[in-house]
């Protein structure tokens, strides 16, 4: 984070703001400053990093807490001397806030480092949440779909070192070829890494042109994601660490993945039951009939309609419908009797003679 920057600036809402509101926020700015939005627009990759590390601290309910504190103690605004202004100095007892001795950091230090991550290569970046189009038999029975994940990787022109071919790699002038500067002042200081050359303590004297001298570039990483049985619209899956690395050597994050599922033309579900249409004409319903019904496995059965049967009716195929968690749903064939629109007059001559018959008033 740099000096004085506040999370709840950067995201765009309050200090009260609740989850959910901070959640929307980061969705929004995340989504417009993605860098699959804006190729070759260094400021919007930057712009996401610092929205995601916003979020980053503002979502987990332990570090917001611990950062709301720090907040509170002037931290990020330079009231206490560690926001950057020269020549502050500290006021507030940390002993007395229960933050160990200040002087040495001891506690305070732990509370930045457990915040921000300064100095901590273990640190994973935020999750990269994607959504997925599901084909409607994958999410019935299972199987597995493919996903592109939007990483960035060691730039394969210059192996990561961010310098041009024949050119020369030298110390940072920034933090000297340490890879990190000094945050705060007032007898205490936490280290972060150096904005200049990303925690690398050197930079290129010409810059590679295919990274622009970062070093690393914009990949899609293709995997391929298990859909359990009996998915549903919304359902998510954490894939473990295989999202974004840190900049700084730490492990990679995770991947939050949710499921759209695709319609099908034909069948719907309802619960782990499948249903579905079937149109027959009249004679069919008076007289009854035979009819070929897909079911979600792809195979055809066939269904025996009696004669007499009414728009609607419904028939069951037991054990046909979804499977999960030790359970089985049927699937539900509905008929859909289709009345003629027009009749000519042989035909209507007919109708009228089986009315009359039939008792039926028209």
């Amino acid at each position: 984070m740099s000096d004085g920057k506040d999370y709840y600036r950067v995201l765009g809402v309050s200090q009260n703001s609740s989850d959910a509101d901070i959640k929307k926020a980061y969705r929004g700015l995340a989504k417009k400053h993605h860098p699959d939005a804006n190729p070759n627009n260094t400021a919007a990759v930057e712009r996401f990093k610092e929205v995601s590390e916003a979020y980053s601290v503002l979502s987990d309910k332990d570090k917001r807490k611990q950062y709301d504190m720090m907040r509170k103690l002037g931290a990020f605004t330079g009231k206490t001397g560690f926001g950057g202004r020269r020549g502050a100095s500290s006021s507030i007892n940390f002993e007395d806030l229960g933050f160990g001795s200040s002087g040495g950091m001891g506690g305070i230090g732990d509370l930045f480092s457990s915040i921000f991550g300064f100095g901590r290569k273990d640190e994973p970046v935020p999750a990269i949440e994607i959504t997925v189009d599901v084909p409607f038999k994958v999410a019935a029975l299972g199987g597995k779909v493919p996903l592109n994940v939007p990483v960035t990787e060691a730039c394969p022109s210059c192996g990561g070192s961010g310098a041009a071919a024949g050119s020369r790699v030298e110390m940072c002038s920034e933090c000297s070829g340490r890879g990190s500067i000094s945050f705060g002042q007032g007898g205490f200081a936490v280290n972060r890494p150096c904005p200049q050359c990303r925690g690398k303590g050197k930079t290129a004297k010409k810059p590679c042109g295919k990274c622009n001298g970062g070093g690393e570039i914009r990949v899609d990483k293709r995997i391929m994601i298990a859909v359990p049985p009996g998915a549903d619209v919304g359902q998510q899956v954490r894939l473990k660490g295989q999202g974004q690395r840190s900049g700084t050597g730490g492990r990679a994050g995770d991947v939050l993945v949710t499921f759209r599922v695709k319609p099908d033309r034909f069948l719907k579900r309802d619960g782990l039951d499948i249903v579905c249409k079937i149109p027959i004409n009249l004679v069919q319903a008076v007289f009854g009939t035979k009819v070929k019904v897909r079911t979600v496995e792809g195979n055809r059965v066939v269904l025996k309609v009696p004669g007499g049967t009414q728009p609607g009716r419904k028939f069951r195929l037991k054990g046909m419908g979804i499977s999960k968690n030790g359970k089985r749903g049927d699937q539900l064939v509905e008929m859909e009797v289709k009345i003629p629109v027009k009749l000519t007059k042989e035909q209507r001559k007919l109708m009228e003679q089986f009315a009359e018959s039939a008792k039926l008033g028209y």
